[in-house]
């Protein structure tokens, strides 16, 4: 199979991949129902498409309302983002049931709901952002949050300083919080201050809070692909991905056929894309990106030229790759780790399969030592500017005797015909070179 046909085949299983990412989903029509969304755990790009899906459930079954129940440490300001903007674009009222934590960006879609629920012991607050979970942020991002925070809070008539507080440690609130410590709240705490309107016990507390005692409790169930984009989404997992893509992709370019290396290259991509593209946080144009580019890297390798394919095509995969990932930063973070991970991977599976697999039938890695039977050609440098005869028709290669022996020989160009007098001109190597002695006379007159 050409290296082509194969590339080919490898982008067609690539986006054939893709498919197990295509959303799926079923709800019929029922009145007097609330919408439970259930956001536990870190938020991140597959908490985002569950919530897509599930607000969409919600208006399929004509919901009277949809509760947040919210019992998180936080999680991507990304993601929260885009849920909030998810509950803006819908007219549903939407209800923040904070059991037990609402944390970070968790206490970001309290806020952003019409009225917030307590249970009691539960907090609220603690969002100050952080690069990956480990790394503090520059001043213009936090800056930026806290602003969010503060908007948020105050479009639903909550004190703005309050929301700032819980994002920078230099904030002091009398009777809450002193400066360097962030603001975290209790349920009692933020009822007393308003930002939550009552401390509910259960289900039907809060039903009866709302004014929906008679509704149908209705939880959506997360899908499996909405737990796949989380795990695909993962920053470690995506780098592990990417990593895996670039090194089965590595050993697929240098062995023949379509093997287990592409296969595994084209799943880990897939997963990688896909799980990104499902998330929202990229395109289908960013996957077309990328196989443009491997498109142009195969050109550049059948046809080398002055490196312009090979080099547009390199910059076209890293920014697919870039792109498609939660934020310019973390892709460039995750495809650096993933590149040197790859060269190493790359390098000790080239090393174990080289003399076990399909390179062995490539590459040579005996050595024609004196041991096995291999001889260095004779040294005969010694013939220069000794004469003989041609016993063949030189065109240019032949045979020329020469002090008595058979010597394989070629000429400086010109056509020596057979039982012609030569002389050697001059030995290169292994190579003979002989001239006519009647050309040299000839030169000579």
């Amino acid at each position: 199979m050409s290296v082509i046909k194969r590339t080919f085949l490898w982008l067609a299983c690539l986006f054939c991949g893709l498919l197990i990412f295509m959303p799926f989903g079923s709800g019929a029509a029922d009145n007097n129902t609330v919408v439970v969304i259930e956001i536990k755990g870190t938020i991140n790009p597959g908490t985002t498409s569950y919530v897509a899906y599930a607000f969409e459930e919600a208006l399929n079954m004509e919901a009277e309302a949809v509760i947040l129940e919210l019992d998180t440490p936080g999680g991507f300001i990304h993601s929260a983002e885009a849920i909030r903007r998810i509950m803006d674009d819908h007219d549903l009222p939407v209800y923040a049931f904070v059991r037990p934590n609402a944390i970070s960006a968790g206490a970001y879609l309290a806020l952003a709901a019409d009225e917030i629920y307590m249970v009691p012991g539960s907090t609220i607050g603690a969002a100050e952002p952080s690069y990956l979970g480990v790394g503090e942020v520059d001043e213009k991002m936090l800056s930026v949050w806290e602003k969010e925070m503060a908007g948020v809070a105050e479009r639903r008539g909550r004190d703005p300083l309050i929301a700032s507080a819980m994002v920078r440690r230099d904030i002091a609130v009398e009777g809450l919080v002193e400066e360097g410590v962030l603001l975290t709240l209790t349920a009692g705490e933020a009822l007393e201050v308003g930002y939550s309107e009552g401390t509910v016990n259960d289900h039907a507390s809060l039903l009866t809070a709302v004014g929906l005692e008679e509704a149908e409790w209705r939880p959506v169930e997360q899908r499996a692909v909405d737990g796949l984009v989380s795990w695909t989404t993962n920053p470690v997992v995506g780098t592990i991905l990417l990593m895996i893509g670039l090194g089965g992709l590595a050993l697929e370019v240098i062995t023949a056929g379509f093997g287990a290396a592409g296969a595994i290259s084209l799943g880990a991509f897939a997963l990688y894309f896909g799980g990104n593209i499902a998330a929202g946080m990229a395109e289908y144009w960013v996957l077309i990106l990328f196989a443009f580019g491997i498109g142009l890297m195969l050109i550049e390798a059948v046809m080398p030229g002055f490196g312009v394919f090979g080099v547009a095509g390199l910059i076209a995969t890293i920014f697919s790759i870039v792109l498609a990932a939660v934020s310019v930063q973390t892709g460039m973070v995750m495809l650096l780790i993933s590149i040197v991970l790859a060269a190493v991977f790359s390098i000790i599976a080239f090393r174990f399969f080289a003399r076990r697999g399909a390179l062995r039938h490539i590459i040579l890695f005996e050595e024609e030592t004196s041991d096995l039977g291999y001889v260095a050609p004779p040294d005969q440098k010694d013939l220069s500017g000794r004469t003989g005869v041609a016993v063949t028709s030189l065109r240019p290669s032949g045979a020329a005797e020469i002090d008595g022996k058979r010597i394989d020989v070629v000429s400086d160009g010109s056509y020596i015909a057979k039982g012609e007098p030569v002389r050697v001109d001059r030995v290169e190597g292994v190579r003979v070179i002989v001239r006519s002695i009647k050309e040299d006379k000839d030169e000579g007159e």
